[in-house]
């Protein structure tokens, strides 16, 4: 009786173990989007990461560190603004595969998109509640060839779990569906919007949350 009331606690802890491990491999082959970001991701470009991959095959392209343009910076003026008043919000259509930037009534930018073929991109109204300049993306199967670990994504603003808007060095298709649920956009259309948006990137830091104070932009995505 003793062995047995020493023997429960451990078996209980070995038994979480394996749930948090089985459940970590379901994340990472089921996760909606392109997966959450890693809860240590900072936001920085990674000089180490050589390995890039997409539906099980290598993409020969090394994305470079990049220094964002004036007009892009340029945009963060009144971000904050107008994401609290939803003066500026983004509409993407998924029958036309466009991105609109709406601020009042006017449009600051026009983008094409590539949304969701191996899966859907969701549709509904959502708020940007994390930004990074890069992150790490990984999911799908091996098995049937969907497969991708791509570093160093740039200008990535995710509104709803693991989906997100983000650019994209992998495929040059925007105007098709080409992703896994998340939003495709050239790189320097991301860019754009990404300082265009709220919450701001804090001086300095590669990585911003949205607040009270610093809402998310609003997104809304219809066919």
């Amino acid at each position: 009786m003793r062995m047995m009331k020493w023997l429960a606690p451990v078996l209980i802890v070995l038994a979480v173990g394996v749930l948090v491990v089985s459940g970590r491999s379901f994340l990472k082959e089921t996760s909606c989007g392109c997966g959450p970001p890693p809860t240590e991701e900072n936001g920085e470009y990674k000089v180490d990461e050589k390995q890039t991959l997409f539906n099980n095959e290598k993409v020969d392209y090394q994305l470079a560190e990049l220094t964002p343009s004036f007009e892009s910076l340029a945009g963060q003026e009144g971000a904050v603004l107008g994401a609290t008043t939803d003066e500026r919000w983004i509409e993407i259509d998924l029958s036309e595969q466009k991105l609109r930037a709406h601020n009042g009534n006017n449009i600051d930018y026009e983008f094409l998109i590539s949304s969701g073929k191996w899966a859907p991109t969701p549709t509904g109204e959502f708020r940007i509640w994390i930004k990074l300049r890069y992150t790490k993306m990984e999911g799908g199967k091996k098995e049937n060839n969907t497969y991708y670990y791509l570093p160093n994504v740039p200008y990535t603003q995710y509104f709803y779990k693991g989906y997100g808007v983000h650019g994209a060095y992998w495929h040059n298709n925007f105007g098709q569906p080409m992703s896994h649920g998340c939003v495709n956009m050239a790189i320097p259309d991301a860019e754009k919007l990404f300082y265009w948006t709220s919450p701001l990137i804090p001086q300095g830091k590669s990585v911003a949350y949205s607040s009270k104070e610093e809402p998310g932009t609003r997104v809304v995505i219809h066919q």
